[in-house]
C-alpha cells in the first residue's frame, strides 16, 4: 500500500474517500506534521496502490488499516476519514477499538448510502462512466493542471464534490484529479452501498468529531445528525456554504478544529 509519513509525535492517520488518494489531505499533512506523526495512504485499488488480492470490502479495508498500523509500530492513533474513508474509520473503531484513540468523520458514508436506491439504479451508468474515465485517466492526469485552469472544465470535474471549485488553488485541484479512473472505484462503491453499519455505531467508544458541509451534494448533511445521535461520545461541526470535502474547501478552519480536537484532554473516570 502506497503510504506517506511526515513528522513526529502522536499519530494521526488520514483515510481518503471513493475515487480519492492521499493527496486529498494535502492541506492537512504539512500543518499537522509540525506536532504529530501523520500517515496517509492510497487505499488498495486507488492512487498508486494496486488492487487487493481479496475482494474489496469495508471490513477488509479496516483489516488492512489495522495491519498497516501494526507494521508502522502505531499502537493507537487518531483516525480522520472523508466519505468512504470515514466509513472505514468507523469500522476500524468498531472492529479494532484499541487502534482508534479519536475518530473524525468528514462527510462520512455508511448511513444513507446503504442500499441507496438512487445509487443502485445508477450502477450500470456509473460502470460505463468509470470505464470512460479509466480510458481517459492518463490524459486527465497529464492535463490536470490545464483542466483546472479552465473554469467550465473545473466545474464539470469537481462541482459534485466541492461547493466552489473555482476557489480551490489550481495546483491543489489538479492533484485531486490525478486520482481519477482507478480500478477500485466500482468494487468499492458496491462494497460501500452493500454494508450496513448503523446498528453497530453505538459501539464506538472513542471521542468522535463529525464534520460536514451544509451544501454536500453527495451525502446529505442530515446524516451528520444521525451519526451524532448514534455515536455516544460525539459532537458535530457543520461548515456553511461547503460541499463534500471540508478539509480542502475550508482548510484553515478545518485544521484549527482538528488541532483543537487533538489537544483536548480525555475525561477522567
Amino acid at each position: 500500500m502506497n503510504t506517506i509519513e511526515l513528522g513526529e509525535g502522536p499519530p494521526v492517520v488520514f483515510v481518503h474517500g471513493l475515487s480519492g488518494s492521499w493527496q486529498n489531505w494535502l492541506e492537512q499533512l504539512p500543518v499537522l506534521a509540525r506536532e504529530h506523526r501523520v500517515v496517509a495512504m492510497d487505499l488498495p485499488g486507488f492512487g498508486y496502490s494496486p488492487m487487493p488480492r481479496e475482494e474489496i470490502s469495508i471490513a477488509g479495508y479496516a483489516r488492512l488499516l489495522d495491519g498497516l498500523l501494526g507494521e508502522l509500530g502505531i499502537a493507537a492513533a487518531t483516525v480522520v476519514g472523508n466519505s468512504m474513508g470515514g466509513f472505514i474509520g468507523a469500522e476500524l473503531a468498531i472492529a479494532f477499538p484499541q487502534r482508534v484513540e479519536r475518530l473524525v468523520l468528514v462527510s462520512a458514508a455508511g448511513l444513507s448510502t446503504h442500499n441507496d436506491p438512487r445509487t443502485v439504479r445508477a450502477m450500470p451508468a456509473l460502470l460505463r462512466l468509470q470505464r470512460i474515465i479509466a480510458a481517459g485517466a492518463a490524459w486527465l492526469a497529464s492535463k490536470s493542471e490545464e483542466v483546472v485552469r479552465r473554469p467550465r472544465l473545473r466545474e464539470a470535474t469537481m462541482g459534485l464534490v466541492v461547493r466552489h471549485p473555482s476557489r480551490l488553488p489550481a495546483v491543489l485541484a489538479a492533484e485531486q484529479l490525478r486520482g481519477a479512473g482507478k480500478p477500485g472505484f466500482i468494487p468499492a462503491l458496491e462494497a460501500l452501498i452493500g454494508y450496513d453499519v448503523r446498528d453497530r455505531l453505538p459501539e464506538i467508544a472513542c471521542p468522535t468529531l463529525i464534520v460536514w458541509g451544509d451544501r454536500d451534494r453527495l451525502i446529505s448533511v442530515r446524516d451528520a445528525d444521525v451519526f451524532a445521535e448514534l455515536i455516544p461520545d460525539s459532537r458535530k461541526m457543520i461548515f456553511e456554504d461547503t460541499g463534500h470535502m471540508a478539509m480542502l474547501e475550508r482548510p484553515e478552519a478545518f485544521n484549527e478544529l482538528l488541532s483543537g480536537f487533538l489537544a483536548e484532554q480525555p475525561l477522567s473516570g
